[in-house]
């Protein structure tokens, strides 16, 4: 499919001149609106903007002299009109869609631009399945920016992938149309310790004069973050207090504060604005991950973007946070994130500043939703079949691959156990006394202790780690088992019965992957994702309506845990403390090494 083409500044320099100047009429006028201005954070009522050949032509108080017999007049008096808004940071992946469904969900929330990491089906497929996503994303209507994974695997020694990127593989990507920049450097201990590797990368990177993502998972603020911001990462959203978000800006990194499916990191970091009155421009707002559910049922950006609001910051900054900051960052101020002359047309309309209903999405001066309506096609690729085949068990999985047996002579047994924490991505090393029974060890649901398993998927070697996990406050016989499993994406299976756990694996090992919950040997929900195992090229109605089915479904189970999926999927996150699972063990990320399950076996 071809690529469309969007002509630069200087190609359409000469009609924008004429328009402004009124000598040719553009192709849409927005008429008698307030002008958002966040170049200088202004409120300019009673304004008009011209736009042709998909760029802003004039802005100002009276656009009459723009207007000829073809073009199309909108009348915004009462409405706002904002620039197309950002997301800095976010994996497509992680909404469980395509690029080109995922641009279907939030085109009509008023997202035009987003810089996004593909690094999920990085770890399945490698580069190519990086190219997959790059090429899809340069066929929407609006503006999807790539980043080049940089950590597939992002422990090196803690966790073993699908397929890894190599600083060749960077260098490579970074002549492809759509690359931005190195994705988040999630291996910051390399970083800190200077892996040739790792440095390589940034070093690719930055000849190419793109930008360096950066991710800092670790409260230390000491001489290990410094060293990690003199390596070169330039921004950083893993942050969830003030002094995260201060100790950011201080280094000269953007601080990138999220609100996700499960991340609320923005009201504990946006006092550094809104109470301690730091320089609001090196602040922007993210999603990192957004499941389906979130962007049809409360939105994407334009639900971050009102967060903010209410968390005190004003309006007008809250939007440059979603907007100019964000493409300035990027060096594409001059390119998208402010409705000034030359800049890609992208304009929400809207009522009100705080509530920020979304009325209107122009994108590229073209009506691409109005009224939480679509109205364009997003095109998609023709996905390979063997891309819909990525879940290899190697054998079919039985209940007694999901026992724990122990020590020799025990009778009970101090076990490390991951425990979840509520909106936050960091897990604790939480240690528990578990009874053993005829030889193995098992949960207790009283404590709201449970069994999880990580199940090899991408080369079909069968292997199964046991460990346990608390804080889903499963009851009775159940399990769940996903194939998105960040970051390696093997299988997770969180259950409380080894024969549904065997059950839950296996059905998706049938499927091709996706989110399936067992009780009692029946299936009560399933979520199918067959690219990757990762995502679904289904309507995103669709697919959250099978989410919302499964958040029911954990529910039934006696989970009430705020986006309980999105903390199941993060189990084996090696990259964030404080414990977490993998396809070689259970890995303290503290000290970045593999642990023992049970202290006494140290």
């Amino acid at each position: 499919m071809k690529i469309p083409v969007v002509k630069s500044w200087a190609e359409t320099a000469p009609t924008l001149i004429a328009v402004a100047a009124g000598r040719a009429p553009a192709d849409v006028v927005l008429r008698g609106g307030t002008w958002v201005n966040v170049q200088s954070r202004e409120l300019l009522e009673r304004h008009d903007i011209a736009i042709a050949e998909g760029r802003f032509a004039y802005c100002g108080p009276d656009a009459s002299h723009c207007i000829g017999e073809a073009t199309q007049v909108i009348e915004a008096e009462g409405m706002f009109m904002i620039p197309g808004l950002c997301d800095a940071h976010m994996h497509i992946e992680s909404g469980m869609l395509t690029p080109a469904e995922f641009a279907r969900a939030v085109i009509p929330h008023g997202t035009t631009s987003m810089f996004t990491d593909p690094h999920e089906i990085a770890n399945v497929l490698g580069l190519r399945g990086v190219r997959l996503m790059h090429d899809e994303a340069l066929l929407q209507p609006v503006n999807i920016f790539t980043q080049m994974p940089s950590c597939a695997p992002s422990a090196p020694g803690l966790e073993t992938t699908g397929m890894e990127i190599t600083p060749e593989d960077v260098a490579q990507a970074m002549a492809w149309p759509g690359i931005v920049g190195l994705g988040e450097m999630m291996n910051f201990p390399g970083v800190v310790n200077a892996d040739p590797k790792m440095l390589a990368e940034i070093a690719a990177t930055q000849g190419a004069g793109k930008t360096v993502g950066g991710h800092y998972a670790s409260p230390d603020l000491g001489a290990a973050f410094h060293a990690y911001a003199a390596g070169g990462p330039a921004d950083d959203h893993e942050g969830t207090g003030e002094a995260d978000a201060i100790a950011r800006v201080r280094q000269g990194m953007r601080s990138m504060m999220r609100l996700g499916s499960a991340w609320y990191d923005v009201e504990s970091q946006i006092t550094a604005v809104t109470e301690k009155g730091l320089d609001p421009r090196n602040f922007i707002l993210c999603t990192d991950d957004c499941h389906s559910g979130t962007l049809v049922n409360e939105g994407h950006m334009n639900r971050v973007v009102r967060h903010a609001i209410a968390c005190g910051c004003d309006p007008l900054i809250a939007l440059q946070m979603a907007t100019v900051n964000t493409a300035t960052h990027f060096g594409m101020e001059r390119e998208i994130g402010s409705i000034a002359p030359g800049r890609r047309a992208d304009v929400v309309l809207s009522s009100d500043l705080r509530s920020l209903p979304i009325e209107r999405v122009i994108a590229r001066g073209v009506t691409v939703a109005e009224g939480g309506a679509i109205t364009v096609d997003c095109p998609h690729l023709n996905w390979p079949e063997d891309v819909r085949r990525t879940v290899r068990l190697g054998k079919r999985l039985e209940a007694a691959d999901f026992r724990i047996t122990a020590p020799a002579g025990a009778e009970s047994v101090t076990a490390k156990v991951i425990g979840v924490v509520e909106n936050q991505a960091p897990t604790k090393a939480l240690r528990a006394e578990l009874c053993v029974e005829d030889g193995a060890v098992t949960g207790d649901e009283a404590a709201d202790i449970c069994q999880i398993a990580l199940v090899e998927r991408h080369r079909g070697t069968g292997k199964v780690v046991n460990g346990f996990v608390s804080g889903f406050g499963y009851r009775g016989r159940m399990a769940m088992a996903s194939t998105v499993a960040h970051d390696s994406h093997h299988m997770i299976v969180v259950g409380t019965s080894a024969a549904d756990m065997a059950l839950a694996a296996n059905r998706l090992g049938a499927v091709g992957g996706g989110i399936t919950v067992w009780r009692d040997g029946e299936e009560l929900a399933l979520v199918e994702l067959p690219v990757a195992g990762l995502m679904s090229d289904a309507p995103a109605a669709q697919v959250a309506a099978s989410a919302d089915a499964l958040v029911r479904a954990m529910a039934d189970c006696g989970c009430t845990l705020n986006n309980a999926y999105m903390q199941h999927s993060l189990l084996a996150l090696v990259v964030i403390p404080e414990l977490r699972i993998s396809d070689l063990g259970l890995v303290d990320v503290t000290k970045f090494e593999l642990t023992t399950l049970f202290e006494d076996a140290e």
